[in-house]
C-alpha cells in the first residue's frame, strides 16, 4: 500500500524538481539579460541626446513616441493562451515559476 504512494508521487517531484532547477536558470538568465538591455538603452539614449546636442542630428519626440506606443501594443496585445499551457503540466509549472521568481531575485 505504502509502495504504491511513493510510485505516484515519485513523477510528480521529479517534475516539481526539474521545473524548479530549470526555472532558476531561466529568472537568473532573464534578469541578468535585462540589466543589459536596459544599460545598452541607456548608451543608446545618452549617445542620441549628444548628437542632438552638438547639432549632428534633430529627434522628432512625436514620431520617437508613436514608435514606442505602437511597439508597447504589439508586445501587450499579443495575448498568449496562458491558461492552456499552465494546466498542460501543472506540477511542472509550479516548480518552474518558483523557480523562475527564486532566480530572478537572485540575478
Amino acid at each position: 500500500m505504502e509502495e504504491a504512494g511513493i510510485d505516484l508521487l515519485t513523477p510528480m517531484i521529479v517534475q516539481l524538481g526539474f521545473g524548479g532547477v530549470a526555472g532558476l536558470a531561466v529568472g537568473y538568465a532573464i534578469k541578468k539579460l535585462l540589466k543589459l538591455v536596459v544599460l545598452l538603452i541607456g548608451v543608446f539614449f545618452l549617445g542620441l541626446a549628444y548628437l542632438k546636442y552638438v547639432g549632428l542630428i534633430e529627434i522628432h519626440f512625436d514620431k520617437l513616441s508613436e514608435a514606442f506606443n505602437q511597439l508597447a501594443e504589439k508586445i501587450l496585445g499579443g495575448g498568449l493562451a496562458l491558461p492552456n499551457i499552465l494546466s498542460t503540466n501543472l506540477p511542472a509549472v509550479g516548480g518552474f515559476a518558483a523557480g523562475f521568481v527564486m532566480g530572478f531575485k537572485k540575478g
